[in-house]
């Protein structure tokens, strides 16, 4: 029997299943069918994962006012496209104050990471300061986080996939630099102050190349120059900022930045050429293909065929509690005496069943639907015809810009 949810969590949703709720509008592109008929392809998200919707040419929506990167209310069914959910929507508008009252909550919407913030910060303040020694490093170390620490802790480190929400860059950068020090233990030759401070420039860039939350897309100068060399820009800047800052060091850290996503085709201007280099590319490299398969068996455990890596895996489904340690959702609860979010009448009353609600679990992971030919690390374009695969993040390439993280 098809479900009526209302306020249910993108991820819990099935084929069949009416839903009306409230979602972050991630994508709009007005397109045209094969009998010319226009429609809209379109992509909403909350904090459970994201879904590809339809607008078609007889919804009264495709002329409604509604706008990328706003929150909006819609109404339609999930259905099943090439074993993929896309739902197709009836109904859709902006938010309004008035939603309030309906269960509309902004905080619900905006994927975050599942660690607290505050914590990941205090991990990566006292690594620095406990593993960095030279006294030019340590004040780079410091300078840098004085500089860019209130966008670092908020930034996504990629658009969609890898890292791809609230506190993500920052969650990245401390896993990675916990790796760095371990690899730096086994293999000694290797140098702690370049490992680390390499791991903190690395994806800088990123401040500049995306958009914070919620619309977390791509700036003109991300688009046109790219958060590699966006990155050692902000290094230099903060070389230059330190009086007779080592110009070896700072040739060294240059490098790392550079070279950090590990083959010219893939945007890295130079590649690894120095041990810290190799490691620091591995590292990365380790860290975002991971959080792609602790996403991907989250929402789809089993044996499935992973864009990303291009190629299929084996997830098993994950024992215990979810990882993020919150209790599962209670039952949801019919609704009869509630409105609808498009002013229609509650069951008994003319509308065609209970509306279900459901409280929106933000923490749970993401379900992100990605076309053909986009890079699930970098996320950006390709050509969907061809798209090459890059050796090493597992992505396809970005047509004048490189794939990778």
């Amino acid at each position: 029997m098809p479900r009526h949810l209302r306020n249910s969590p993108i991820r819990s949703w099935e084929a069949g299943d009416s839903v009306q709720g409230y979602a972050l509008l991630t994508k709009k592109e007005p397109r045209q069918d094969r009998n010319g008929k226009s429609y809209l392809d379109m992509e909403l998200a909350d904090a459970s994962g994201s879904i590809v919707a339809k607008v078609w040419a007889d919804s009264p929506a495709l002329h409604g006012q509604f706008d990328l990167h706003r929150f909006i209310a819609f109404r339609g069914t999930v259905k099943s496209y090439r074993e993929q959910l896309q739902l197709t929507i009836d109904d859709c508008r902006e938010v309004t104050e008035d939603d309030r009252r309906l269960g509309f909550d902004e905080a619900l919407l905006i994927p975050s990471t599942r660690e607290d913030i505050d914590d990941l910060w205090r991990r990566l303040r006292t690594l620095l300061d406990a593993e960095v020694e030279r006294p030019a490093m340590r004040r780079l170390a410091a300078e840098t986080l004085a500089a860019y620490g209130a966008e670092l802790r908020e930034h996504p480190a990629a658009k969609s996939m890898h890292h791809a929400y609230r506190g993500g860059l920052l969650e990245h950068v401390v896993s990675m630099a916990e790796l760095a020090v371990a690899v730096c233990g086994h293999y000694r030759e290797l140098d702690r102050d370049l490992m680390l401070l390499g791991v903190l420039f690395h994806d800088l860039g990123k401040l500049r190349e995306l958009g914070a939350m919620p619309a977390n897309d791509y700036t003109l100068e991300g688009r046109l120059v790219g958060h590699v060399v966006l990155g050692r820009d902000l290094l230099r800047e903060r070389c230059a900022a330190i009086a007779d800052f080592p110009e070896d060091l700072q040739l060294l850290l240059e490098h790392l930045v550079l070279s950090h996503q590990g083959k010219k085709e893939f945007s890295s201007p130079v590649e690894p050429m120095t041990p810290e280099a190799v490691a620091l590319h591995f590292i990365d490299d380790l860290d975002a293909k991971l959080n792609q398969l602790r996403i991907a068996r989250e929402s789809s455990p089993g044996m499935l065929y992973h864009r990303g890596l291009a190629r299929y895996v084996y997830l098993p489904p994950p024992e215990g509690p979810p990882l993020n340690g919150a209790e599962p959702p209670e039952p949801a609860a019919a609704l009869p005496e509630q409105p609808g979010l498009f002013g229609e009448l509650p069951a008994g009353n003319g509308s065609p069943a209970h509306l279900v609600e459901h409280p929106v679990d933000h923490h749970a992971g993401d379900r992100d639907v990605q076309p053909d030919g986009q890079c699930p690390v970098s996320d950006a374009p390709v050509a969907s015809e061809a798209p090459a695969e890059c050796a090493y993040h597992g992505n396809s390439r970005e047509e004048g810009h490189g794939g990778g993280e």
